[in-house]
C-alpha cells in the first residue's frame, strides 16, 4: 500500500512538473481558437455566375496597369466593377479614359459630389452643371461618401443634413439622366453605443476608437442620420438609390425589408456586411428570396481572396466556417445556400436593370 501511495505521488509529481499552465494572461485579440468540427465543406473561390461589383474604390484607377486587375476579376467570375471613386471633372474623366482604352466594358465609373463651399452663392447650379458635365465624360451614378450627414459642414461649422434642400435639385438630376444614387449614409448603430463589454463593435473601435459616433455634442444619433436619407429617398422618387451596405440593418432584416416597402425607388447591396448575413442563415436566404429583385453584389474593398467568403455564404450549405476579418464578426459564418435565380439577379440581373451602359453581351450565357 505503501509502495502504491508512493507511486502515485510520483506521478502527480510528474505531472505537474510537465503539465502546462493555462495562460490566464492571454487577450482576446490574441486568442484564435482552431475549430475541431468535421463537416462537409468546399471553398468558393469564383462565383457560380458571371457578377457586377457595384461597390469598390480604385482611387488610382487613371494610372493602374488595369489589365492586371480584369485578370483577377475573371478568376472571380467577375465581369464589370463599378468605381465608386471616381472624383469629378478632369480626374473622373481620365479614369474613363483609362478603362475603355485598357479593359473596354469591365468598368463603371461613379462620380462624386463637392460639398465644399454648399452655403456660397451658386452652388447648387454648378453641382448640377458639374454633374452633367461628368455624365457626358461616362460616369454613369453618383456615390456620396458617409461625411455627409456626419462630417460635412458649412462656412459657421453647422453640420449639413442629408437632405439639405440645396442638394435636392442635384438628386433630381440624377433621376432626369437615369443614374442611380449609391448612397453611404452613417455607421452600424453599435458605433453610437458605449464601447463596453456588450457591444459587439468593441474590438473594431479599440482599434479604430475615431469610428465611435457616442458623442453628442459632435454627431446626431443614427435614427436621425438615417431619417435624413430616407427623407431625400421620400422627396425623390423618380431617382433610383442604392442605399449602401444593406442600411445598416443586415442585422435587422425585418427592418430593412419594411425599408424597402416603403421605398420602391431603393435598392441595397450587400458591402462589408456579409457577416451578419452569414450568422442567420435561414432567415437572410428568406429575405433574400422575397427581396430578391432588389439587391444587389457589393464588397467594398478591392482584395480578391476577400471574394471567396462572400460566396460561400451565398452559395453554399456550409456550416461554421470562419470570416476573414475578426474585428467585423467574432462569429461563425454559415452559407445561405441561395436558388439560381436569386444568385443571378444579386450577382448581375439586378444591377443591370439600374445602372445604364453595362455591355450585357458579357452575361448572355447564363
Amino acid at each position: 500500500m505503501k509502495k502504491l501511495s508512493l507511486l502515485l505521488l510520483f506521478a502527480l509529481c510528474t505531472h505537474m512538473l510537465f503539465a502546462q499552465e493555462a495562460d490566464t494572461t492571454m487577450t482576446f485579440e490574441e486568442y484564435q481558437p482552431e475549430s475541431t468540427l468535421v463537416v462537409p465543406a468546399e471553398e468558393v473561390t469564383s462565383a457560380k455566375f458571371p457578377f457586377i461589383d457595384v461597390h469598390s474604390h480604385l482611387w488610382r484607377m487613371a494610372s493602374m496597369d488595369l489589365t492586371e486587375t480584369t485578370a483577377e476579376m475573371d478568376d472571380l467570375n467577375m465581369k464589370v466593377l463599378v468605381n465608386l471613386s471616381g472624383r469629378s471633372g478632369q480626374s473622373l474623366k481620365e479614369m474613363v479614359d483609362a478603362a475603355r482604352e485598357q479593359a473596354p466594358g469591365r468598368f463603371v465609373v461613379f462620380a462624386n459630389i463637392d460639398f465644399d463651399e454648399i452655403d456660397e452663392p451658386g452652388w447648387t447650379e454648378r453641382a448640377v452643371a458639374q454633374l452633367q458635365e461628368d455624365y457626358d465624360n461616362g460616369a454613369r451614378g453618383i456615390k456620396i461618401f458617409k461625411n455627409l450627414g456626419l462630417t460635412v459642414l458649412d462656412s459657421n461649422g453647422n453640420r449639413v443634413q442629408t437632405d439639405d434642400p440645396r442638394i435636392d435639385p442635384v438628386w433630381a438630376k440624377a433621376g432626369e439622366l437615369g443614374i442611380p444614387v449609391l448612397i453611404h449614409t452613417g455607421e452600424p448603430a453599435e458605433f453610437w453605443e458605449p464601447i463596453d463589454n456588450t457591444n459587439e463593435r468593441w474590438l473594431e473601435m479599440k482599434n479604430f476608437p475615431d469610428r465611435h459616433r457616442g458623442d453628442s455634442t459632435r454627431y446626431p444619433s443614427w435614427e436621425v442620420v438615417m431619417q435624413e436619407q430616407w427623407n431625400v429617398f421620400r422627396k425623390h422618387p423618380e431617382t433610383t438609390f442604392i442605399n449602401a451596405h444593406f442600411g445598416w440593418m443586415a442585422n435587422d432584416l425585418a427592418r430593412l425589408g419594411d425599408h424597402l416597402d416603403e421605398f420602391p425607388n431603393v435598392y441595397t447591396e450587400t458591402a462589408a456586411i456579409i457577416a451578419e448575413l452569414g450568422r442567420q442563415p435561414r432567415f437572410a436566404k428568406q429575405f433574400f428570396i422575397k427581396y430578391q429583385d432588389r439587391l444587389l453584389f457589393g464588397k467594398d474593398t478591392y482584395r480578391p481572396v476577400e471574394f471567396h467568403t462572400y460566396f460561400r455564404i451565398l452559395e453554399s450549405d456550409d456550416e461554421y466556417f470562419d470570416y476573414f476579418r475578426r474585428r467585423h464578426a467574432f462569429w461563425q459564418m454559415y452559407g445561405l445556400d441561395l436558388p439560381d435565380e436569386v444568385l443571378k439577379k444579386v450577382y448581375y440581373k439586378n444591377a443591370l436593370k439600374i445602372i445604364p451602359g453595362i455591355d450585357e453581351s458579357l452575361f448572355e450565357s447564363n
